[in-house]
């Protein structure tokens, strides 16, 4: 699923009449700040896109549906940003819609200077989306896994 840029949205809004409003909002929803479940929303629409099921990325990122759900529909929240980027590793985001998907949640978006986030970001954008072939590039550097202990 693409971004619409800012300024695609203004040039929208430039010749939109009042009338047009709840259209705008409703056709618009997955790319606006704000609603409290912008998160929920924006992820739905991509795993919709990719024909991913949610329950598939539950057990790919080893969390219970009940946990996932929880987390996803921001019904709890969770500190963890490793949750979050195994979460969309299952849903195989691309790196924006992984740092879209981040900042939505109120996280740090991945970072090329982050040298742990370097070693996500490669396998992101190299299509690498199992969390434990994630984990064993960075134990192999020395960083902490993405995955919990087991």
């Amino acid at each position: 699923m693409q971004q619409k840029p800012t300024d695609e949205l203004n040039d929208l809004l430039e010749n939109m009449r009042p009338d047009q409003l709840d259209a705008y909002l409703q056709d618009n929803r997955k790319y606006l700040a704000g609603e409290e479940k912008a998160f929920y929303y924006y992820f739905k629409d991509i795993l919709d896109a990719k024909r991913i099921k949610l329950k598939d990325v539950y057990t790919y990122a080893g969390v219970t549906e009940s946990f996932g759900s929880k987390i996803i529909r921001m019904e709890k929240h969770t500190a963890s940003r490793d949750l979050i980027i195994r979460l969309c590793l299952a849903g195989h985001f691309s790196l924006i819609e992984i740092n879209r998907a981040l900042k939505l949640y109120g996280m740090t978006e991945l970072y090329a200077k982050d040298p742990r986030d370097v070693c996500i970001i490669l396998a992101v954008n190299n299509r690498q989306y199992d969390p434990y072939q994630i984990d064993e590039t960075l134990t192999a550097h020395g960083f902490p896994r993405l995955t919990a202990e087991e």
